[in-house]
């Protein structure tokens, strides 16, 4: 029963949960708990905002690909509505190893939020709701009061922050401003103002997004085409059929001329004149910051990728910038085949309030309010991927609370989505946060190919994960059992001489097996299945992935090891009650940081800044001797 400060019965709709922003955390929170069986409302500004690609429209992309693997293996929702509705699919770093290839696909951007709103709208125990929310209180009874601008109040157990950029957001263009959300959608004006009310330490971050421009006015002849690719996995291990190739991307490039249009005019750019206040994204700068930055660069690439097959826009990824609109139609024009552009939609910036991320547990829900989660870029991150990975985690943990389980932590030797979470929450962040290949020390192990085999039966053991999934999962352990029974084939000297010379290789002294085969540098499993058929019923991704696992079977075990010793340091617990600040063996700055992040463990607490090894060294001697003297006391 949900009461008032004063414990009086209020009169109010209840649900299990309340999840605020449709965006990509949103779907990802919402579907997780309302498919874990608990009635869920999905609050909203915009109905026409849901799953909205606001800036680029692709999902994917360098670290990003590995993340949305990772969530469909758990159970989650992006994987499979990009397969329903991309137009075209590539393999970024195809020519590097396979620790850093990633899947991006090019999203049809109305067609995205089509399907991802009608998978919304017939979930059970799902509720979406249009309407803005002003303020979430805390009753005494635990709790949670959600407002909104009507006047409306509903109450339920837990709430999920899931409100992107929109909080107290505003759009800056030249020395023009203007309070609202991206593409003028309505912000949220009053809801940071009940989270510092709750005690919660807000941060302004800034982000941006490049001009749209009509792609009949792009003279493509000049252009450098980027095709997407056939055989290649989908995003989601439950995705049967592939989606064809539909578009083509184009690729252009900055000149000396556009960078000085720039320099030029930098006196009008909002973020050298001050107007811009917030920190933006040191990772995916606007196009005036790359220029000030990377003075010695003559040129910077531009793709050029369309919205929608239902339209004629077309993204400049690479040309964000906020400066004035005059100014912006004589950078995009002095670009080789842009010369007669016609832009459809001004370039802006956007300013937005976040939460520090510091604030929070490794489960996503606020330190010192129950049943409070946070999920998306307002913890400080930027990007979709990053955004669902959270929301998803955040989702199932308030599913979990609600059912009076141990929630979910995912370690960083578990995923990126570990990695993404556990660098926020410990590390912090001082602009947004972007996941990137290099933060993962085990991204070797941690590919785009195996998520599912990592993560599935998580996914399974927390109830996400449906007898479908179930299914195919199991049927690929089997289907790998059974191809790397092969790799012991044997082949003699003369079967093999012939294939080995044309591959580069010199031919064999004796008789080799399969797997002596894949050891060698020219030769992997799609060749040898092209020449002897060996491996002509199994698929792309069974082959794939026992190619990868032989050829560097020795970097993964040594990696493994790795993860082995990791894994003793997460596996040392800090109590809860372990106080940091009254030992004096550990130095003040320590204990301060300590007691300020409340790390779960000896691992996480030896990758907070300013905690030195020497720390870890009396940290894990004093919560030995703690758990000693209070053994049995519980």
């Amino acid at each position: 029963m949900c009461y008032t400060t004063s414990e009086k019965r209020v009169n109010m709709e209840k649900f299990d949960a309340i999840v605020i922003g449709a965006g990509h955390a949103g779907c990802e929170a919402g579907l997780a708990i309302a498919r874990k069986g608990h009635k869920t409302l999905l609050l909203t500004l915009s109905l026409d905002a849901v799953a909205f690609l606001a800036c680029n429209p692709s999902i994917g992309g360098t670290a990003k690909g590995q993340l949305v693997s990772e969530l469909d293996a758990l159970g989650g929702e992006m994987g499979v509505n990009i397969d329903k509705t991309l137009i075209q699919l590539r393999m970024l770093n195809r020519g590097k190893g396979p620790a850093v290839q990633s899947l991006r696909a090019q999203a049809d951007k109305q067609a995205y939020h089509d399907q991802m709103k009608q998978t919304l709208e017939s979930c059970e125990n799902l509720f979406l709701k249009q309407g803005e929310a002003v303020d979430v209180s805390v009753a005494e009874d635990g709790s949670k009061i959600v407002t909104t601008a009507l006047e409306q109040k509903f109450c339920a157990d837990v709430v999920v922050f899931a409100t992107g950029v929109y909080l107290k957001s505003r759009i800056i263009i030249g020395n023009w401003t203007k309070d609202c959300g991206p593409n003028g959608f309505s912000n949220a004006q009053k809801l940071s103002d009940s989270l510092e009310k709750l005690g919660i330490k807000l941060l302004r971050f800034k982000t941006g997004t490049p001009a749209r421009i009509n792609g009949r006015s792009i003279d493509y002849s000049v252009l450098e085409v980027q095709q997407g690719e056939d055989e290649i996995q989908n995003f989601s291990f439950k995705t049967k059929k592939k989606r064809k190739n539909q578009a083509v991307c184009y690729l252009t490039y900055t000149n000396e001329n556009t960078h000085q249009i720039i320099r030029d005019n930098l006196d009008k750019a909002p973020m050298y004149s001050g107007l811009i206040k917030g920190v933006g994204p040191r990772y995916c700068p606007s196009i005036e910051t790359k220029i000030v930055r990377f003075a010695d660069k003559d040129r910077h690439q531009l793709f050029l990728e369309p919205e929608s097959l239902a339209t004629q826009e077309v993204y400049i990824q690479g040309f964000s910038t906020s400066m004035p609109a005059d100014v912006q139609e004589k950078m995009i024009h002095s670009v080789k085949g842009l010369e007669k552009a016609e832009i459809m939609r001004d370039s802006y910036a956007i300013e937005y309030d976040c939460i520090e991320p510091t604030q929070l547990l490794p489960t996503l829900e606020i330190k010192g309010i129950k049943g409070l989660f946070f999920a998306g870029q307002i913890n400080g991150t930027s990007g979709y991927e990053e955004a669902a990975a959270q929301g998803l985690i955040a989702g199932i943990n308030a599913a979990l609370y609600l059912e009076g389980q141990k929630q979910l932590v995912l370690k960083r030797s578990d995923g990126y989505i570990g990695v993404l979470i556990d660098d926020i929450v410990t590390k912090g962040t001082n602009e947004p946060y972007r996941m990137m290949t290099s933060r993962a020390e085990y991204r070797l192990f941690l590919r785009q190919d195996n998520a599912d085999l990592r993560l599935t039966e998580i996914g399974r053991e927390v109830g996400l994960v449906d007898d479908e999934r179930w299914k195919i999962f199991n049927k690929k352990k089997k289907e790998l059992d059974k191809i790397f029974n092969l790799l012991n084939t044997k082949f003699k000297v003369e079967q093999v001489r012939e294939f080995y010379l044309k591959n580069g290789e010199s031919e064999p002294r004796e008789s080799v097996t399969v797997k002596d085969m894949l050891k060698r540098s020219n030769i992997d499993a799609f060749k040898i299945n092209e020449e002897f058929e060996l491996f002509k019923d199994f698929k792309f991704d069974i082959i794939n992935e026992m190619n990868i696992m032989v050829k560097y079977e020795g970097y993964l075990k040594q990696q493994q090891e790795e993860i082995d010793k990791f894994r003793k340091n997460e596996a040392t617990l800090i109590p809860a009650e372990f106080d940091f600040k009254k030992y004096h063996g550990l130095r003040l700055e320590a204990a301060e940081k300590l007691d300020e992040i409340r790390p779960l463990n000896i691992g996480q607490a030896s990758r907070i800044s300013g905690v030195s090894p020497a720390d870890i060294a009396v940290l894990s001697v004093l919560v030995k001797k703690f758990c000693e003297e209070n053994k049995g006391e519980k």
